[in-house]
């Protein structure tokens, strides 16, 4: 099962990388070799973007061992489809900027569903309610039931 991180209005713990372990079997806890244990600078870069930028409903599912795809995939939402442009736009461009290549980037002429591929790490940006119908949570965790961290 994919470990799951789900961050509800990111907290200055977040803010600075640590990562949370939050199964569909338990409640949130330190995960890793020890508390603390920090996100790989692309997926903090990533993150730091989105909070920046006021997503909402942050998602970060661990792939590594899961799928030749990516080792991470983060889904975020945004409040509108011109929100969801404006945040896969930023995040492109911050990610040229540090030095982290050129994203491939689709959907982002109808903003309904944007994805971007950075490499290592995938980045779902939705609106709400399509988020809501694909429910790429629930595929991903293979549980109809996901704990999320407060």
């Amino acid at each position: 099962m994919a470990r799951i991180v789900i961050f509800r209005g990111l907290s200055e713990t977040v803010k600075k990388g640590q990562l949370l372990d939050v199964s569909t079997n338990s409640a949130p806890s330190s995960h890793g070799a020890g508390a603390g244990e920090e996100f790989p600078p692309l997926e903090s870069l990533i993150i730091a973007a989105l909070d920046d930028d006021k997503a909402e409903d942050v998602t970060v599912i661990d792939l590594d061992g899961k799928s030749s795809i990516a080792d991470t995939m983060i889904i975020a939402s945004g409040r509108s489809a011109r929100h969801v442009s404006s945040i896969a736009d930023h995040l492109v461009r911050k990610l040229k900027e540090k030095g982290f290549g050129r994203a491939q980037v689709e959907g982002l002429s109808n903003a309904d569903w944007v994805l971007i591929d950075a490499g290592d790490v995938v980045v779902h940006l939705f609106r709400p309610e399509v988020r809501e119908f694909y429910q790429l949570e629930r595929i991903w965790a293979g549980s109809s039931h996901i704990t999320e961290a407060h």
